[in-house]
């Protein structure tokens, strides 16, 4: 997910310099919704993660 964001974001500063700003602002949306679905899931994947290994090691 993380990926695609970057490649989004990628495609939307070159878009942007070309002036394409429709398609520019449609990719930069896409793109940070993308890098906040990742940032929540990492979140979540970490407050599990500690609390499943907290609870095997007793």
């Amino acid at each position: 997910m993380l990926k695609w964001a970057i490649i989004l974001a990628i495609v939307a500063l070159i878009a942007g310099a070309l002036g394409f700003t429709g398609l520019a602002g449609a990719a930069a949306g896409v793109a940070k919704i993308l890098f906040f679905l990742f940032l929540v899931g990492f979140v979540l994947v970490l407050l599990l993660g500690g609390v499943i290994f907290k609870g095997a090691s007793r």
